[in-house]
């Protein structure tokens, strides 16, 4: 029966929120600040599929510095989840594709997002060079999931250079987010879907010691030890509710 509740509300929730920031859109095209709002508003669905978010930020980041953030990406609930540690300054990196779902499309395209053509090697380079753009001139950070895909319970796949040549590029630190399992965590006719927990880890500085691809093993293997501990970490807050 709460199923019956739950996706007509998430609908309706998710259609208002889109109504909002399409008009904020509409206001101020690309500004910086765009995408931190339209997480913060997506994460109010959580609570509609009986999720808490709880965010864990290491003191080191800092607000409007630039970065190049490298997340995790689970499945669908991503949107109302990890996006919500999207900090302002932050802009993301996402299929060109995107922008043809109706309403949503054009407020990812309108928040300073950054649409990147997977199927043409040579553009998906000259995105990268955008993004170095962005990130030299407007003070942007930039937020990539380097695994290129959904994992659907996979745990951390491995991960693509894309967001390493950036940072080398660029000479920006990596800074880590990393959402804990969602996998078959909602149940739709469950009231309370439990925690998940964000953690931003401190900024990485990409040096010389290392290439590109070592630092990309390196941090997906630093990415897999905190994806397990935050989900210990869940273990432990649910059990205390």
């Amino acid at each position: 029966m709460l199923a019956l509740f739950r996706v007509p509300a998430l609908f309706i929730a998710f259609l208002l929120i889109n109504i909002v920031l399409l008009v904020v859109c509409i206001a101020r095209p690309f500004h910086k600040n765009n995408v931190h709002i339209a997480g913060q508003l997506y994460s109010l669905m959580a609570r509609v599929v009986g999720l808490k978010i709880v965010i864990q930020k290491d003191p080191a980041v800092k607000i409007n510095e630039p970065y190049v953030y490298i997340a995790n990406h689970q499945n669908s609930f991503d949107v109302i989840t990890i996006c919500k540690a999207a900090l302002p300054g932050v802009v993301t990196i996402g299929k060109k594709s995107l922008k043809w779902i109706p309403i949503f499309g054009q407020i990812y395209w309108l928040s300073g997002n950054i649409l990147i053509d997977r199927k043409n090697s040579g553009r998906a380079r000259n995105t990268l060079d955008i993004a170095a753009n962005k990130i030299a001139n407007k003070k942007t950070s930039v937020w990539l999931f380097p695994e290129g895909t959904r994992s659907y319970g996979r745990g951390i796949l491995p991960f693509k250079q894309g967001a390493f040549r950036l940072a080398k590029s660029t000479n920006e630190p990596v800074v880590m987010v990393t959402a804990s399992n969602l996998h078959k965590k909602v149940k739709w006719n469950r009231w309370d879907n439990g925690i998940v927990l964000i953690d931003i880890a401190a900024p990485e500085a990409l040096t010389e010691d290392h290439s590109i691809k070592e630092w990309m093993v390196h941090f997906n293997d630093q990415m897999k030890q905190k994806f397990e501990q935050i989900n210990t970490q869940v273990d432990e807050l649910e059990k205390s509710r």
